[in-house]
């Protein structure tokens, strides 16, 4: 049976669910480097600028191309994103496309903001000095990690809406900061920045590990493993206190979705908490999992005594999908929880190192370069199942408690499978293109100075390279 003929053959309402969560999940993962990157190029070359160590140059100069490539496949899937809210839910934007149009439009400005210092910091190599090259990528980071957080408090609104007057199903009244007023997007926001973070810096130190791997073991491939773990590592701890106060706004305002995060079916106090195994709909058991009582009402009130809503608390139709929200939070909790004890261990062996005057203070054996270079995959998987959980624990509302699903969504007809088909075509040919250029250009290092950490006589430095003179 051909794609086309499979998607034809679904019903609408999945079809556009489908859609939609293929293109979040294929855009997301671009527009993480849209946050995480430019931050990490203000630092490598402000130390390029400071040291004028050609390594960090190198770096540089490796990142900003890689970047532009990464920005141009996000706002291409980005731009398909933004045609599907109102070719596929054209319900939900005509009743909350004004609740939202502040988020969407304020988003719409960061994004040409990034897009025009994106070209002046491109082209401005030979043009500007290093130092006014370098402040051109504060507008970038600044608008790149905006962008991306806006649209973080239009989807906190549909998870914990409010602000809002409905007559009869309509909107009469909304508050133009609704969505940055709802409980949820503080936690929200700090969630996904730390997880932009977390994707970026373990993509790049598992680049660099896989070189370190393969014998490349330079001052070059040292210090990008190095800049891109400390991130990573870094950022683990700190999603772990976010990631709790997340759970503790999602238990106060969608009693439901956390059951369905533990596999809680009847409401208790005293509710234990279920680590792995799957959730069984037949006996609303979890399977396989460990259990710790009276853990998950100590974690939600602070007292065993608390009382958690199950997935009773509502008919069949109201619950969210238990098995496929309980296993991606497993999925989510298990890989940040490996990333946060790698912290520790990497935190502990520099310790022990320093006290003893060894250096490199990072570890570079080879099993600790196949867990730096299991970081980037670990954080992207984890940052996936974040997603599933937050939507998938709202079904089957798209506005919780507000909207369903079933009626935000366009009207059947043959049409909305080929769009489905097509966007499937498109994003794989972007993903193909991508890959090709990116192993193109990971063909082409540094210069041998440049990697053995020595100036070369030809270097541009700080203090002797102005406008024309950046390479």
């Amino acid at each position: 049976m051909t794609a086309g003929a499979v998607v034809l053959a679904s019903g609408s309402t999945n079809l556009a669910r489908g859609q939609t969560a293929f293109s979040l999940a294929f855009h997301i993962c671009f527009a993480v480097f849209g946050v995480g990157l430019p931050w990490l190029l203000l630092y490598t070359e402000g130390r390029w600028i400071r040291t004028g160590d050609p390594v960090w140059l190198a770096l540089t100069r490796k990142w900003s191309r890689a970047f532009a490539v990464l920005f141009a496949v996000g706002a291409v899937s980005g731009t398909v994103l933004s045609f599907e809210f109102g070719l596929l839910w054209p319900a939900f934007m005509a009743r909350y496309g004004g609740v939202l149009g502040l988020s969407f439009t304020l988003e719409g400005f960061a994004f040409f903001a990034e897009a025009i210092f994106l070209g002046m910091y491109l082209y401005g190599w030979r043009r500007l000095s290093p130092r006014a090259h370098w402040l051109t990528l504060w507008p970038i980071a600044i608008a790149g990690t905006l962008s991306t957080l806006f649209i973080i408090t239009a989807n906190a609104w549909m998870n914990v809406p409010g602000h809002v007057r409905e007559v009869g199903g309509k909107v009469v009244s909304a508050e133009p900061l609704a969505p940055f007023l709802s409980p949820a997007a503080p936690v929200q926001v700090v969630h996904m920045l730390l997880a932009a973070l977390m994707c970026t810096g373990g993509v790049v130190a598992g680049i660099y590990a896989v070189g370190l791997l393969r014998g490349r073991r330079d001052d070059y491939h040292h210090r990008g493993l190095r800049v891109g773990l400390t991130v990573v590592l870094a950022c683990a701890p700190l999603q772990l206190v976010s990631g709790d106060l997340a759970a503790r706004v999602v238990g106060a305002r969608q009693p439901l979705k956390l059951a369905a995060m533990e596999g809680l079916f009847r409401t208790r106090s005293s509710a234990p908490l279920s680590i792995g195994g799957f959730y069984d709909e037949a006996s609303g058991t979890v399977r396989y999992g460990i259990e710790l009582p009276k853990l998950l009402s100590l974690l939600e009130g602070f007292h065993t005594d608390h009382r958690i809503t199950g997935l009773d608390a509502a008919p069949p139709a109201d619950r969210p999908n238990a098995l496929l929200v309980h296993s991606a939070f497993t999925v989510m909790v298990g890989l940040g929880t490996a990333l946060i004890a790698l912290a520790a261990l990497v935190a502990i062996v520099m310790f022990r190192r320093r006290r003893r005057g060894q250096r490199p203070l990072l570890p570079t054996g080879r099993l600790w370069l196949w867990a730096a270079v299991a970081t980037g995959p670990a954080s992207m998987l984890a940052m996936l199942a974040g997603w599933e959980v937050t939507e998938g624990g709202r079904q089957p509302w798209i506005v919780y408690g507000r909207m369903r699903v079933a009626d935000a969504v366009t009207a059947g007809g043959p049409g909305i499978g080929w769009t489905f088909a097509g966007t499937v075509t498109l994003y794989l040919g972007l993903a193909t293109a991508l890959v090709l250029i990116l192993r193109r250009m990971a063909t082409g290092g540094p210069d041998p100075d440049a990697r053995d950490g020595r100036r070369s006589p030809e270097a541009p430095v700080p203090a002797s390279v102005g406008p024309g003179g950046a390479r």
